[in-house]
């Protein structure tokens, strides 16, 4: 997965393309492969720049992590879910929003870290 494609929801995620039929998916809760990991803060749609904000809440002491968008396997909306390809350790291990600007080289950061899939993703 390139760096681009990292920060550009799957079109089989259903969040949609056309802002017209975009899901929001602010407040949905988020699953990680291997359980529930918090609830998205805030969800941008930015061509080459989408992502999620997910506050992990007691989960990881209030720690609130960025996703690329590209880690969105699919979107539940009657459920309001959004399931991740990432395991907990790998989403604990990522960095904090709070120490980073997501621009620039931070952003390239992030890209590389989830783009290699995190800690042992297997693509």
């Amino acid at each position: 997965m390139t760096n681009l494609e990292i920060w550009t929801f799957r079109s089989e995620a259903g969040v949609g393309d056309d802002p017209t039929q975009r899901v929001d998916v602010t407040g949905f809760g988020v699953e990680a492969v291997d359980g529930s990991i918090g609830k998205i803060n805030e969800a941008t749609y930015e061509m080459g720049a989408s992502r999620i904000v997910v506050d992990t809440g007691p989960w990881i002491f209030g720690k609130t992590v960025v996703l690329p968008a590209g880690v969105v396997q699919r979107v539940d909306v009657s459920e309001e879910k959004v399931y991740v390809d990432r395991t907990k350790d790998q989403i604990k291990d990522s960095p904090k929003f709070g120490d980073i600007d997501v621009g620039g080289s931070n952003r390239e950061a992030i890209g590389s870290y989830y783009g290699r899939g995190g800690a042992g993703h297997r693509d």
